[in-house]
């Protein structure tokens, strides 16, 4: 059970998480987890991709073969970690991260900043003055995000209209 007390889901609550969980094996360093690449798995599915893929790696490893016996053991692994890796990227591609919305910008984080900081004021102190800061803040962030989103799809709308008009 652990009370998430900064966490900014835009309520005077608290966000409680709970997680039972039963492990053995050893926790993987964090840092270890960003550094690598993330591979666009859902072309798996596609056959014409999967048999490609499946070539490639097949390729590899037979000229993976080659090699002597007397290498490294963390050497071979090397190997085939780097076969396997360049075999994904071509067959497969890099997993996109997902972006922002385009009508969030500076100004809007901006904004967003302003309402985590009334957050942390009002779990610091939480008195009825900074209650109210929080909400008038949140209201304001609220409006602006609501008017902001508005004139994107207004400006993309009248573009679709002026395009279609051509």
């Amino acid at each position: 059970m652990r009370s998430f007390r900064g966490a900014n889901c835009d309520t005077d609550h608290y966000l409680v998480i709970a997680k039972v969980r039963e492990r053995l094996a050893v926790v993987k360093q964090a840092a270890q987890r960003f550094d690598r690449q993330r591979f666009n798995l859902r072309k798996l599915n596609e056959p014409e991709v999967r048999e490609q893929y499946q070539i490639e790696i097949t390729n590899r490893f037979a000229a993976l073969e080659n090699f002597d016996d007397d290498e490294d053991v963390n050497r071979t692994w090397e190997n085939i970690k780097e076969h396997i890796q360049t075999s994904a990227k071509e067959s497969l591609s890099v997993h996109e991260l997902k972006e922002n919305k385009p009508w969030f910008d500076e100004e809007c984080l901006g904004f967003y900043d302003q309402r985590k900081h009334a957050k942390m004021q009002w779990i610091q102190d939480p008195s009825q003055s900074d209650v109210d800061n929080l909400n008038n803040v949140g209201r304001e962030v609220s409006r602006h995000f609501r008017n902001r989103k508005k004139a994107y799809l207004r400006a993309t709308i009248e573009e679709h209209e002026t395009n279609s008009k051509i």
